[in-house]
């Protein structure tokens, strides 16, 4: 089942349901995998949902989430999951044994945690604060964000910046390039220079690859003499050159896909990190390259891809070492084993920054709002009441006391229930939609 922490009737205004590599079969994860390119048409998706009033999508190599605001929780859970089994062309039920559900102040804590780098498999990395920034901005242009994310994306940033300013955490290996280069060394005997690299891929990824291959110096590792970056698209390749560091000693260039084989056939070292539903590197390009040497060839190929760049059948070859994010990940716990401390102190950040959160929510919450509607709906009646006298003069002040009196309880009555909803969810995501539906309505 699911992991929901329980069934509950009530509605409730945030979700987030999702992948985490880690936990789902890698299989799965790969089909549900969204690509930079298949954003737009997922949020198209979710926006045209019943339930759901607004949607980020939160996509990289180790998880696939949904962030909603949601009408009904059930419903609402039920139409992220058919839409992601849509897209990925599964049963719905497939994703029911394996995708994580949380809800309110879960949402928060959890994406908070992500920001911070605190759930990747490189811990501190990087990388994934700008990529839940730009799933926020992405969802923004896509029109399909609203207040109550915009809110939770903006603070859960302010609060992956503080981790990273304030703690040791992002120190050594920072990042998923950063950790594939230190375990290619690790497995090519432990040194780079004098080698020959491939990057297959020129997007984030590989842009990282390149930077911690030229910035070798005083890694530990050393820097190759020689990189080919290998890109479908040459200009965007090309574009990395400009940003090797000076004291870079070797030499670089690029190469179209289409001249992968050729390429290969020097390598030392390979990285994949392309967004590909099916691979990108076969049997047929590597088997020669290592077979070219009379056997006596090695080749250590490390793959980021999700889906997987490499086919499975690479690992059968002699000489060669295919390695995958699970081996990335278990090579980086063993690095990042003393840091608890650091773990420590970027929890502390992460609680206090989910305080001032949901501090802030409150500050926009109900009592004000309250205020200007009752305000609001006094005025309407005061002024249907004048208007009244002015056409009813055969009322005496005694009548009107009583015509006033009972409108007074009218109002009264009518406001009570939305007075009271607001009150008991103030502070929380769902009171927050109440209110912004209030001020948007009533232009408070």
């Amino acid at each position: 089942m699911c992991r929901a922490q329980g069934s509950r009737s009530r509605a409730v205004s945030v979700v987030v349901v999702g992948l985490e590599q880690r936990q789902a079969p890698l299989d799965l994860f790969e089909q549900v995998a969204l690509a930079d390119d298949a954003l737009p048409k997922a949020l198209a998706a979710l926006r045209d949902r019943a339930n759901l009033a607004e949607a980020v999508i939160v996509s990289t190599c180790q998880r696939v989430e949904v962030y909603a605001v949601v009408d009904r929780f059930h419903q609402g859970v039920a139409e992220i999951r058919e839409t992601l089994a849509d897209l990925a062309g599964v049963p719905a039920s497939h994703l029911e044994d394996h995708a994580n559900v949380r809800f309110d102040d879960e949402v928060a804590d959890h994406l908070f945690s992500v920001a911070s780098g605190l759930e990747s498999a490189v811990l501190g990395e990087s990388e994934v604060l700008g990529q839940v920034r730009r799933a926020w901005e992405r969802s923004h242009r896509a029109d399909a964000s609203g207040p109550v994310l915009s809110a939770l994306f903006r603070h859960a940033v302010e609060a992956g910046k503080r981790v990273r300013s304030e703690t040791a955490i992002a120190r050594g290996v920072t990042s998923m390039s950063h950790g594939a280069v230190a375990l290619a060394a690790r497995h090519a005997g432990g040194d780079l220079g004098g080698r020959v690299a491939v990057v297959i891929g020129a997007g984030e990824m590989g842009s990282g690859v390149v930077a911690a291959l030229t910035g070798a110096s005083g890694s530990g590792w050393g820097a190759p003499r020689h990189i080919t970056i290998v890109n479908r698209t040459p200009a965007r390749a090309r574009a990395h050159l400009e940003s090797v560091p000076p004291g870079f000693g070797g030499t670089i260039a690029t190469a179209e896909l289409s001249e992968l084989a050729s390429v290969l056939a020097s390598a030392d070292v390979v990285f994949t990190t392309v967004a590909s539903t099916v691979p990108v590197v076969g049997l047929d390009a590597v088997a020669p390259a290592v077979e070219a040497g009379g056997g006596a060839r090695s080749m250590v190929v490390v793959d980021l891809g999700v889906p997987r760049n490499v086919e499975p059948e690479v690992a059968g070859l002699g000489g060669v070492t295919l390695l995958d994010i699970d081996d990335l990940r278990r090579s980086v716990d063993q690095a990042l084993s003393g840091r608890q401390a650091e773990v420590d102190q970027a929890r502390q950040i992460v609680s206090g920054e989910l305080d001032r959160y949901r501090e802030a929510a409150r500050a926009r919450g109900a009592a004000p709002v309250i205020s200007a509607l009752r305000a609001r709906a006094e005025s309407a009646r005061q002024t249907e009441l004048d208007r009244q006298r002015a056409k009813r003069s055969d009322l005496t002040d005694e009548q009107w006391d009583q015509v006033d009196e009972v409108t007074r309880a009218m109002v009264a009555s009518f406001l009570h229930e939305p007075t009271v909803a607001l009150k008991e969810a103030a502070g929380t995501p769902r009171g927050e939609r109440l209110v912004e539906a209030l001020r948007a309505l009533f232009s408070f």
